[in-house]
């Protein structure tokens, strides 16, 4: 597996660390099951550039709440621990990429 599954203890020190894309998923959620396989390949694609974790919102109700991730899957783009966008559901490979890059472009 490529991503990294964070839980409460590795959460903040892990999301301080550059540009990461936060995937907020359930095993029961079924468009969570469909974006993973987006997920794991752009984690192998963007190696170096940026990290791909997953928080189980189950596993992790307390992060989750921080950050309200009420509807899954959910992805924040966070850069040094800050989210820089929000995507809500299921999204192809091309517009998460979008902005991944888009959240690189702002770092300069």
């Amino acid at each position: 597996m490529a991503t990294t599954a964070l839980t409460q203890s590795n959460f903040d020190s892990t999301v301080k660390q550059g540009i990461v894309l936060v995937d907020w998923w359930a095993p029961w959620c079924g468009p969570c099951r469909m974006v993973a396989p987006i997920l794991e390949t752009l984690s192998r694609e963007l190696a170096g550039t940026i990290k791909v974790v997953k928080v189980d919102v189950d596993q992790s109700p307390v992060i989750a709440q921080r950050y309200q991730a009420r509807s899954i899957p959910m992805m924040l783009v966070m850069d040094g621990g800050k989210v820089v966008d929000t995507v809500i559901g299921a999204q192809p490979k091309p517009a998460l990429r979008k902005r991944i890059d888009a959240a690189l472009a702002r770092r300069g």
